[in-house]
């Protein structure tokens, strides 16, 4: 397919470019980013053979592909919750043409043959690109390393027990050691599993209001605290995922003044939403790490804002409803994002805390840095991997239009502005909203 975008607002932070510019892709790859490419020009001519799309994007804002590098599959083991199409589909109608999917399905993606059936199945869906991350340990189960080496060899791009933390400081050490002379970091989900243990919320005077156990702040912090000491005395990569609290924030800002290799993701519900959230007992607001307090959330977007935080992700968690439609305490953890994740984080750009490009950068270049994934860019020569935004275009979340299986959204009935309406993979149309 040959389609010439024109007219659009181009913003690309890895060419510092912010202007209205016309992108011409041929062969699933960016040929030209200039002003006033023409259809039938002479340079036109020599480029291509034949006719061509042309689709005008005035008013619209075009940008790198959205990569979210945190999101549950659920496939092979789970279908019942999402399976690796429904979840593409997912993907590329919230804006996104890459995701890295985390390794607890059933199995685990521990081996080669699991990390290669997702590659295999993600490539026959043909939506968006999908980069496995493995799984830290066997089984996930803390206790003994995987073939980190042979994972990578058969695609998988970082390693986490995602859910897990692993408890061994010393396999955590081993673990940062040989992923990172890999070049391959470790996503850690920090919890001090003996602090959280039955919570079902963030600790504090709302959880004992509504008579639920609580997760305290120092659950997470304690274990951030731990892998920034062994990543500092091992000299290697290490990504934290989903930090939800001010003193974590704290702690990585300080990390990284002392030169520390280390990146940082946050979540959408971190930013939009405080633990008064779960007042109506609302399972769809349940995840792990918990929401937390306005203080929290104030530090995460001074965190965004700072750049302690690199990345935005949604860690993206389907679930049926089987798995919510019950006691609060016993519903399982985790939100579905992946169609609400851009524009509850284009609130920030209205609220000032990001610029657009800013924003692009958290959710397009850096994942792309951080697992070493050749895209985020629209530089001639990159793959045609481009999301398309409205910024003006205003929409309701209904739960029973979300693409996912997961309808476990706490957003159902919000009025969210900026949409993605265009989204491109390999210089093909795989979702399109234009009007």
């Amino acid at each position: 397919m040959k389609l010439l975008l024109k007219g659009g607002r181009v913003i690309d932070p890895s060419q510092d470019l912010d202007a209205k510019m016309d992108i011409l892709i041929a062969h699933g790859k960016i040929l030209e980013v200039g002003r006033k490419i023409h259809k039938h020009g002479e340079n036109f001519r020599k480029r291509t053979e034949t006719d061509i799309t042309v689709i005008n994007l005035g008013g619209m804002v075009v940008v790198p592909g959205l990569i979210d590098m945190h999101t549950h599959l659920r496939e092979p083991g789970f279908e019942y919750r999402e399976t690796i199409r429904t979840g593409s589909e997912a993907a590329s109608s919230g804006g996104f043409t890459s995701v890295a999917c985390m390794p607890n399905t059933l199995p685990v993606n521990d081996n080669r043959s699991v990390t290669e059936y997702i590659v295999r199945k993600a490539a026959a869906c043909n939506i968006v690109n999908v980069y496995p991350i493995a799984s830290i340990t066997m089984g996930a189960e803390g206790n003994v390393m995987t073939e980190f080496r042979d994972l990578r060899d058969a695609g998988a791009v970082a390693f986490s027990d995602d859910g897990k933390p692993v408890n061994n400081s010393a396999l955590m050490r081993r673990a940062l050691e040989y992923a990172s002379s890999l070049g391959l970091p470790i996503i850690s989900h920090c919890e001090d599993l003996s602090l959280s243990a039955g919570g079902s919320m963030n600790e504090g005077f709302v959880s004992t209001e509504l008579g639920l156990q609580g997760i305290p702040a120092i659950a997470e912090e304690a274990f951030i605290a731990r892998d920034i000491i062994i990543a500092e005395y091992t000299e290697a990569l290490l990504h934290i995922a989903h930090v939800s609290t001010a003193g974590a924030v704290r702690l990585i800002r300080t990390a990284k003044e002392r030169g520390l290799k280390i990146t940082a993701e946050t979540a959408p519900h971190y930013f939009t939403l405080t633990e008064d959230a779960l007042r109506e007992y609302d399972t769809c607001t349940k995840v792990n790490p918990p929401l937390r307090t306005a203080e929290d959330v104030k530090a995460i977007k001074e965190g965004l804002k700072d750049g302690t935080i690199d990345a935005i992700a949604s860690d993206h968690a389907p679930h049926a409803p089987t798995d919510k439609e019950v006691e609060f305490e016993y519903a399982a953890f985790g939100i579905t994002g992946l169609e609400t994740s851009l524009s509850l984080s284009l609130r920030l750009v209205e609220e000032g805390i990001l610029t657009l490009n800013q924003l692009i950068l958290k959710m397009s270049t850096i994942p792309a840095r951080i697992l070493n994934l050749p895209k985020g860019t629209l530089r001639a020569g990159a793959d045609a991997d481009i999301t398309v935004l409205d910024l003006n275009k205003k929409w309701t979340v209904d739960r029973a239009m979300l693409r996912s299986k997961g309808k476990n959204t706490p957003f159902h009935q919000w009025t969210l502005k900026g949409k993605p309406v265009l989204t491109i993979m390999g210089g093909e149309i795989k979702h399109q909203e234009l009007p």
